[in-house]
């Protein structure tokens, strides 16, 4: 049925989608399960192509590298998914106030971009490794990588990459996780497995063990863990030190000592770090890990320490969470450490 106010010439022709949008300007806000998922909703960008953006993000859908349950090939979509929900929040009121830091929040001004996933090969993990390396080295010439991972493996040339394309003499390294990666060899997985990883960086050239933090470490570590702790100088915090001091000095000391006399810290964030209670959906849980309160608190420190320069968020493996909460608060993650960096 036609509408005998409107003009003869717009009843004979559909109206343009551009016309529409003008019409109605709050067309522009899309929302959190709408449209196409990129992280933030961010414009999507090739990796070459960043030298007007703040940070770029970047997927590594591989898991051909865990010792238990698979599954972290689907964290980047996941984690890409649940990060929409703030967008939309900040499009929709216009800005945010951060209840619980009390600070004003726009996203707004955060110049992000979405680079996509790097190309992955599940039956080659060396082949694996050089994309990652050369898709994150890109990102970091331009801007500060973000990594969704995929498993804990995919770190190494993901901190590979930012060291080499920035050039810097030594990187700090702060990992959040309930394992410390810092096996040599496996018999059975060899030296190259997500559980070499934190090994792999340290014996790099671009830092050592005395560059290296770790918070949240619990479980069971070789005999005499702690006393390689001592002689490698790594900085050891486990989840006992985290409820004896409390998550914010353990993370200020962690950072700290990671950034002293280094040129840059990279952050790796494994979701095993949080209690499976609160994020079952990862590979090898943990019980006795942080709250979801703890583990937003680390990434606004680390957020807000001027010395990191890249970031990772690795171990999603969401079909484990049939209530997609392990994504949603990985996603949360990021969105608070991107936060204190770009957008307060």
């Amino acid at each position: 049925m036609t509408d005998p106010d409107r003009p003869h010439s717009d009843r004979t022709r559909p109206r343009s989608a551009r016309a529409f949008r003008e019409r109605y300007p709050e067309s522009e806000i899309e929302l959190a399960y709408a449209g196409i998922d990129t992280f933030l909703k961010a414009d999507k960008r090739a990796v070459e192509d960043l030298a007007d953006f703040d940070a770029g993000v970047l997927g590594v859908p591989y898991d051909g590298a865990v010792s238990n349950r698979p599954g972290a090939r689907y964290g980047p979509g996941a984690i890409r998914r649940a990060s929409a929900w703030w967008a939309y929040l900040s499009g929709y009121k216009g800005g945010l106030t951060n209840m619980q830091t009390g600070r004003q929040v726009d996203f707004g001004n955060l110049a992000l971009a979405d680079c996509g996933d790097a190309p992955v090969f599940p039956m080659d993990r060396e082949k694996t490794a050089e994309s990652i390396t050369a898709h994150v080295a890109t990102i970091a010439e331009q801007a500060f990588p973000v990594v969704l991972g995929g498993d804990h493996y995919c770190t190494f040339p993901a901190f590979r990459g930012f060291a080499e394309a920035t050039d810097h003499d030594t990187v700090g390294f702060v990992q959040i996780d309930a394992h410390t990666d810092t096996v040599a060899e496996s018999a059975i997985f060899g030296d190259h497995f997500h559980g070499s990883s934190t090994n792999l960086i340290a014996e790099s050239p671009h830092t050592d063990f005395e560059h290296v933090s770790q918070v949240g470490i619990r479980g069971y570590e070789s005999p005499d863990f702690f006393e390689f702790a001592d002689e490698s100088g790594l900085n050891l915090f486990t989840a006992r030190d985290v409820r004896d001091r409390g998550i914010a000095e353990v993370v200020t000391d962690a950072v700290d000592a990671a950034a002293e006399d280094a040129d840059a810290v990279y952050v790796t964030f494994d979701i095993d770090a949080v209690d499976p209670s609160v994020a079952p959906g990862t590979g090898t849980p943990e019980p006795g890990g942080l709250s979801a309160d703890q583990a937003l608190e680390t990434m606004e420190i680390l957020g807000g320490h001027d010395a990191v320069g890249a970031a990772d968020l690795m171990e999603v493996a969401p079909r484990y969470d049939p209530t997609e909460g392990t994504g949603r608060l990985g996603a949360y993650l990021l969105v608070t450490l991107l936060e204190r960096q770009f957008a307060e």
